[in-house]
């Protein structure tokens, strides 16, 4: 398991780097504006972070109801791909935020386990914070008002708010309710990242939302082989996402970090691309009677 760690480590932090490139920005309080920021970043990486190489593709989808709707086609038919493609194996290898979640979560401190109704959250904020509110709410010239990012989105504060602040005068001095709404989101967000694993991922962003849907049918997903699981448990155990990959292997939940498979000691689990027509991926109604406790 610790080699997949290491891989899995390996790609987010070269991923971390190519979407956040222009670090010397932070120092500037400038903002990269060049050609590669019409491209969506496949996580979540707020547009205006002064290092980032990318756009943040839940700010270009909150444009879907202004003028510009080739460009909101274009950020949906990429997620849409990209999704089909990875799944949510995007938010487990391709998200800085998800990346700092995880290292947070190392941090030594009571560990705790949310309510599994709580995940149902991010579906709601995706709908109306990212669909509804932008669709209700467009000014005169037909632009959208980003609803997700200005009133929730702990990854902007962070990565944008709190660093143009840091070194612009004229910014502190016009600071008002809504940054501290924010600065107060993103402190109950870290804290409970702490003490539990990825809490945004689970409970809050729509970005995980989008890909989790597609986890149903994309190429690269988890597999269970029915011949070789024993119904141990053991990769429910590993699975910091709440999921038994042995029970639902495409759940909407799984990040496709592979931590089950690294664990399985019989080699029923696999992460892989395509499907193996051999093999019955569904457990049997009386097996996953032994998973019971492990979900």
């Amino acid at each position: 398991m610790k080699s997949i760690d290491i891989k899995r480590k390996l790609i987010q932090i070269a991923a971390f780097g190519f979407t956040n490139f222009h670090m010397g920005n932070f120092a500037k309080g400038q903002i990269y504006n060049g050609k590669w920021k019409q491209f969506c970043s496949p996580g979540l990486n707020c547009y205006s972070c002064p290092a980032a190489n990318l756009a943040c593709p839940i700010g270009a989808m909150q444009s879907v109801a202004s003028s510009s709707m080739k460009f909101s086609f274009y950020v949906v038919g990429v997620l849409m791909a990209i999704g089909v493609v990875l799944g949510r194996g995007v938010c487990g290898y391709l998200c800085p935020f998800g990346l700092l979640q995880e290292l947070l979560f190392k941090i030594k401190s009571p560990k705790i386990k949310i309510p599994k109704f709580l995940t149902w959250t991010k579906y709601v904020i995706l709908v109306l914070f990212v669909i509804v509110l932008p669709a209700l709410w467009v000014s005169s010239l037909g632009i959208a008002k980003p609803w997700f990012c200005e009133y929730i989105c702990p990854v902007g504060t962070l990565e944008a708010g709190i660093p143009l602040l840091l070194v612009n005068a004229g910014l502190r001095n016009i600071i008002g309710p809504i940054f501290s709404l924010k600065l107060g989101i993103l402190i109950a967000v870290i804290v409970l990242s702490i003490v539990c694993y990825r809490f945004f991922c689970k409970v809050m962003c729509p970005l995980g939302a989008i890909y989790g849907l597609l986890n149903k049918v994309s190429l690269l997903h988890i597999e269970c082989d029915k011949r070789k699981c024993s119904s141990c448990g053991l990769c429910s155990k590993a699975c910091g996402m709440a999921v038994n990959p042995a029970l639902n292997s495409r759940s909407p939940e799984c990040i496709l970090c592979g931590k089950c498979v690294g664990v399985c000691k019989r080699e029923a689990l696999r992460l892989i691309m395509i499907n193996r027509k051999d093999v019955n991926k569904d457990i049997d109604i009386k097996d996953s009677k032994s998973f019971k406790n492990n979900i």
